[in-house]
């Protein structure tokens, strides 16, 4: 009988660098998805984590995702209230003068990371010395309903060599836009964009993270994830991690992450966005004609405040082209993708109740901003 030959599997390249730590650790069955944790059962020693304390610096208009790595002894998976506040050196990331650079990391939220043996990601708020909260702090002080579900889709390019990754050197692709759109083999995917967002999806389902799905998007290079959380704070802070994870993994590639709107200029190419999806729990359960159309009054009213919210540089990409409406201008429509508001097929004839899509934000907007100004805007639309 003839040898069985199997298929060779290739290995994600970060896990190939890391000599498989992540892999041959013992499972951890209190954790999240494929968590891992290895621990000293024969001398009942603590085990040394690996905490990647994570923030937002003081950079504008769009923040910067900043880590740096505490080592701590704990004998399980540390919890929130066992890691403690830490400190960094705001002068170099814009959030204090020299003289009295110390500002504060209070942890909000812990993760397992499982491209390190006992690795744990801290998320944390930038806070001042006497416990205040950092002017850069956007998390402290938005509003919070978890009745109120978002799911957020993020947008972006992987980026090298100054384009999207698989365009020429020099100019276009001889085809444009269009078929990579949930595309499939080489041509138009390339050798390595799959492996990096299906090992980034991995990395985020170990994490805990609510990561819902991704999808190759209508330009070459360009991908998508989403991310749904119960509450601004949940949905955003798993929105950020999600980012991190992205941009720490493509490093071992040497490809950057593109986030801007509109990376590729005034072209007939799509932009970017971070289309947020919305409900609270009087409409998925109550809803309504007359509700809705107060609630999008309300979202026409304030229409200004929204975009000054939803990322820098929406100018270039809210055009009214490419799946967009026009900055200036706010309307819905049922499955219009070039709507402000796309209301989906189901809602009306659901008794006006279910979800709603905000397709302003884009993909450089911090979710805690965009999430806190969708809740005020609702908030200002009395139920019945």
């Amino acid at each position: 009988m003839a040898p069985i030959l199997l298929p060779q599997i290739r290995c994600p390249k970060f896990l190939r660098k890391a000599g498989f730590r992540a892999a041959i650790n013992i499972h951890h069955p209190g954790l999240p998805g494929a968590a891992r944790i290895k621990t000293d059962t024969a001398t009942n020693h603590m085990a040394k984590y690996k905490l990647e304390y994570i923030w937002l610096d003081g950079y504008e208009p769009v923040a910067n995702l900043r880590g740096k790595t505490l080592v701590k002894e704990f004998d399980s998976f540390p919890s929130l209230e066992d890691v403690p506040n830490w400190g960094f050196d705001g002068s170099s990331t814009r959030q204090a003068e020299g003289h009295s650079s110390d500002c504060v990391l209070k942890p909000v939220g812990v993760y397992p990371d499982t491209t390190k043996e006992n690795g744990a990601i801290v998320l944390c708020e930038v806070m001042h010395a006497d416990g205040t909260p950092h002017s850069t702090n956007a998390r402290a002080t938005i509003l919070d309903d978890e009745g109120t579900w978002f799911g957020f889709e993020q947008e972006y390019f992987l980026w090298k060599d100054g384009a999207p990754l698989g365009f020429p050197k020099d100019g276009f692709p001889a085809e444009g836009q269009g078929r990579y759109y949930c595309g499939v083999g080489y041509g138009h995917m390339g050798d390595i964009a799959r492996e990096i967002v299906d090992t980034h999806l991995d990395l985020c389902l170990d994490a805990g993270l609510n990561h819902e799905g991704i999808n190759a998007e209508v330009a070459k290079g360009q991908w998508e994830f989403q991310i749904f959380g119960k509450g601004s704070r949940k949905a955003a802070d798993e929105m950020w991690v999600a980012r991190y994870l992205l941009l720490r993994l493509c490093e071992s590639y040497g490809v950057d992450v593109n986030w801007h709107c509109k990376p590729l200029g005034d072209t007939d190419w799509n932009g970017s966005g971070m289309h947020s999806n919305f409900s609270t729990e009087y409409m998925r359960t109550v809803g309504g004609k007359e509700y809705f159309e107060a609630l999008m009054a309300a979202f026409d009213k304030y229409k200004n405040e929204h975009i000054a919210v939803y990322g820098p540089d929406n100018h270039m990409r809210l055009t009214g082209l490419h799946e967009t409406q026009s900055i200036d201008k706010f309307n819905w429509g049922v499955a219009n993708r070039g709507a402000s508001i796309r209301v989906p097929n189901s809602f009306i004839p659901n008794g006006y109740k279910g979800y709603l899509e905000d397709r302003r934000p884009n993909s450089q907007g911090d979710p805690y901003k965009i999430a806190s100004r969708i809740l005020q805007t609702i908030q200002t639309v009395p139920t019945p």
